[in-house]
Formats: C-alpha cells, structure tokens, sequence
C-alpha cells in the first residue's frame, strides 16, 4: 500500500508521521534479538476488536507468545516487553490506523471478535555491524493479518520486504520508504521475510522505524 494512498485514506500529513515518529525514541531494548547480535528496541500492547461494532479496546500487558506453526526462533517462548505508552496509544495515527486495518482484517475473516498484537520496532545499525528486522529469516506470525507499517527511515540502507508462498515461491519484494507505506499479508497462506538494514552513509548510525500489526481471531490467540 503505497503512502499515498495511505496518506488520502487516513488524511495523515508530514507532520502527522514526525509527531507519531517521535514515539520510536521511547522505546526499549529488545534483549532476545540482543541474544543474536541485532540491535532492536520495540514495545508490546494488545487489544481487542469487536467486528460488529468496530470498537477496539485496550487489553491488560501480557507476554507475547508465537503461536505454533510460526516464528520458528520463539515458538512457546514467554517473552516480556515493556507496554505502550499512553502518549503512543492515544495519538490520532495510531487510531486511524488500526481502524483501517480492522477494515482489511474483516475482509479476510468474520469472527465476531479479534486480537490484536502492536509491535513498534527499531531496528538500527552501524558501520561495523547490520540490524536484522527478521533474524529468523523467512516465517509466518501465526495469525490472519499481518501488516508492517513503515514510519521512518534515517541514513538506513537495505530493509527490503520479501513475501513468499508457503511453498517457497516469491510473490513480491519491495522497500518500504516512505512514512505510511506498508505491506498487508494474509499470515494463513504466506511467509515473509525482511533483508537486513545498513547505514548508507558509514559514520553516522542508521534506523529503520516500522510499526507491525496482527489480527487473529479471539480463540486462535494467546
């Protein structure tokens, strides 16, 4: 979805994303992508999504848990992140955004109710070491939708966006760019992988700022 089209749907403008942006800076280091040498801060928040309504409310902070069938490097593993901040959860973009793509969750299932897991990452870089977004390399999140939202990049190189079919088959590579820009997938019938970010220029750090939303029905998640 390009950030045009994104940008015309949610009326979000240059400022919009620089306010919204400026949440990544609060995020936390992730010490299990730390455990494999990617530098990766992020937080966790969940929510419900009632179809019928179109009311999302905010869930009590909870491990996150891969479901089986899935990320192959933390299937099972209780991993604990620190929550969303109240200034992140209540800013107009991230509104508008899960209300789009609750919209697009019901287009590919029904249930009466969804949950929903919000992960902001950073992922940064440096002359002498790559970040990874995907250090499990090609994998499915165990869920229906699963959509990456592109909100920033600085002096970052790399972090091309790669989705497969369950048989290994390429279906699409692109690079997200610009703030708003994202890419939807049905998680049931695809893999996705994302190549790892350097800095363009070598003396100066690189990050790569992405928002990740799923959407599973209620009973499939944990």
């Amino acid at each position: 979805m390009p950030a045009a089209a994104t940008n015309s749907v949610l009326g979000t403008t240059d400022g919009d994303w620089r306010r919204f942006r400026s949440q990544w800076n609060a995020l936390c280091r992730d010490g299990f992508a730390a455990e494999r040498g990617t530098v990766r801060f992020r937080r966790y928040g969940r929510f419900s999504f009632t179809t019928a309504t179109g009311r999302f409310d905010r869930l009590e902070s909870a491990s996150f848990v891969q479901p089986e069938n899935s990320n192959p490097l933390y299937i099972g593993v209780d991993r604990v992140f620190e929550p969303l901040t109240d200034a992140f959860v209540t800013d107009p973009v991230f509104g508008a955004l899960l209300r789009l793509l609750g919209r697009f969750a019901t287009v590919l299932d029904d249930p009466a109710h969804w949950t929903v897991q919000v992960h902001p990452f950073r992922v940064s870089a440096h002359a002498a070491t790559t970040g990874s977004p995907a250090p499990e390399g090609r994998h499915r999140d165990g869920v229906t939708l699963v959509s990456s939202l592109l909100v920033g990049r600085d002096n970052a190189a790399g972090g091309e966006s790669s989705v497969f079919t369950a048989d290994g088959r390429e279906v699409l590579t692109t690079t997200l760019r610009e703030p708003g820009a994202a890419l939807l997938g049905d998680d049931r019938s695809t893999l996705h992988d994302v190549s790892p970010v350097c800095p363009e220029r070598p003396d100066r750090p690189a990050h790569r700022d992405v928002l990740v939303v799923t959407f599973a029905p209620w009973t499939d998640c944990r």
